[in-house]
Parts: C-alpha cells; structure tokens; sequence
C-alpha cells in the first residue's frame, strides 16, 4: 500500500509537468490547428539559459523570472519572424518546419553547452522528504509551482480584455478580424505564453531526470499523451489529461511493463484514443455534413 501512495503521488507530480506542456501543446493548435514538434526543444533551451544564469551567480528565482521572460520574447519572435510566413501553406509543410525548429533547437543546445548530462539545482532542496518520505520536497514545490502557473495562466484567458481576446482570435479569426482583433498579434503572443509554459516545465523537471540536449523528448510525447487524452482543443481537459498520463506512466511502470518500457504506455495511450475517441474523453465532437 505505500508503495502504491508513492506512486501515485510521484505520478501526481510528473504529471502535473505534462499537464503544463500539453496546455502549452493545447494553445498552439487551437490558434494554427498544428502541433508544435519544438515545444520540448525550446523548452531544454530555456532550462540551459535559466542554468547559465544561475551559475553567473543569479538568484534562482531571478533567474527563472528572466528564463520566463526569454523564453516569452523567444516564442513571440518565432511566430512573427518565421511562422507566419507559412501561414497559408499546406499543413504538411507547418509539420516540417516545427520537426526543422526541433532539430534546429536540439542541435544549438548541445553545440552552446554541451551534449553532456548536466545537474540543475532545487530550489525546495531544504524540505527533504515529506509525507513520511513519500513524495520529496521538490515534487510537492514542482506541485505548487505548476498549479500556481495553471490558475495564473486559467484567469488571464478568463477575467483579462488580452486574455479574451486571444480566445476569441483562436476560436473564429475572421469575426475577430470584424471586431478590430489583431489575429496575428494574438497568435504571437500565444506562442509566447507557450513557450513561457514549456520553459517552468524544463525549470522543474530538470533536478528530477537531469539536463541534456535531450530532456524533454519523452516528456513531450507523455505531454501529447495527455493532450489527446483530455482533449486536444480543451486546455482544461489536457490538464487534467497530463496528470491522468503522469499517475498511468508510474503506475504501470512500477506494475505492468517495468520501469525500462514506460514510455510505451505513451503510445498505447495516443493509439487507444485516436482509435476509440479522437477528439479525447473532453474535446468537442464536430459533426460536419458533407
């Protein structure tokens, strides 16, 4: 019985990593309707700036907030200097350019700073272990931090005139366009918070599985498990689809498929629900007569 509370707590808490990155995935699509390959790579980039800074002497949490901001000016740029030229083109030729950022972003990461295994430090080291050793202090801090930035990000879209309009230029572009909504300052500023997101995701599962050029490989595919598995054009549902695949990846690895084979169950996962219900267990059903 403990061992299984230690899984599901730990489960809890990697989920709540790809609870942030499907939401991040979730904006992207709902605005362009592609996924973004390089979301995983922009991340690792922003974790190894957020560790430079660190080790230039800057506070850690001075050195997440300039991260943030970075990686906000980063995702902004990439939309309006690059993404935007191919807007119009067919949708096969957006998949490549993202799988190009990915290769592109990979590969300035580990030529920047290296292609070895890097420690990035904690900042809830202090606490140790807590709930009788169930769960460690920087899972509950990654926790907090992570829902901390889902409410953040929940009440922008909800209560704020930016945060609304960026939905609606999502939801119906030409109405928007009708309205005086500039679309296409909207989409880049949802790329930005994307990548924002991407980034505190990178910062917080960094002291847990390490850095390297290729740490969020797997993340992101158990992130666009959970995406699918809530709902691909349901930001809330993808959360509550990233912590679901967080508590099914440790659970089925400590009692079905072994810790070596994990990331299968991601597969297993996408396959079960792009072949008994695509649009997820929340996204919305379109019926088009044709």
């Amino acid at each position: 019985m403990i061992g299984f509370l230690h899984q599901t707590l730990s489960g809890l808490a990697t989920g709540a990593i790809y609870a942030a990155v499907a939401l991040a995935l979730v904006m992207v699509y709902r605005a362009t309707h592609h996924l973004n390959f390089a979301q995983g790579e922009m991340a690792t980039f922003s974790t190894y700036i957020a560790l430079s800074l660190i080790q230039a002497g800057a506070p850690y949490w001075v050195a997440f907030v300039l991260t943030a901001l970075f990686s906000f000016v980063l995702g902004f740029a990439l939309e309006r200097l690059l993404l935007r030229r191919f807007a119009e083109a067919p949708g096969l030729t957006a998949v490549g350019v993202s799988i190009g950022l990915l290769l592109i972003f990979n590969a300035l990461s580990g030529w920047l700073f290296g292609f070895t295994v890097k420690q990035f430090p904690s900042p809830f080291e202090s606490g140790g272990v807590v709930l009788g050793g169930l769960v460690s202090a920087h899972e509950i801090g990654m926790v907090g931090v992570t829902l901390i930035v889902l409410l953040a990000v929940y009440a922008f879209f909800r209560f704020t005139p930016l945060g609304l309009a960026m939905r609606a230029a999502a939801a119906n572009p030409a109405s928007s366009r009708l309205v005086g909504i500039r679309v296409g300052r909207m989409l880049a500023l949802g790329w930005g918070l994307a990548a924002v997101l991407g980034s505190i995701a990178g910062m917080m599962v960094a002291p847990v599985v390490f850095l390297d050029p290729n740490m969020m490989f797997g993340i992101l595919l158990y992130a666009f498990a959970g995406a699918l598995l809530g709902g691909i054009d349901n930001p809330a549902g993808a959360v509550i689809g990233g912590f679901a695949v967080g508590v099914i990846e440790n659970l089925g690895g400590a009692y079905l498929v072994g810790t070596e084979l994990k990331l299968t169950l991601a597969l297993i996962i996408i396959a079960a629900v792009l072949v008994l219900r695509p649009a997820g267990l929340f996204g919305r059903i379109v019926v088009a007569r044709v």
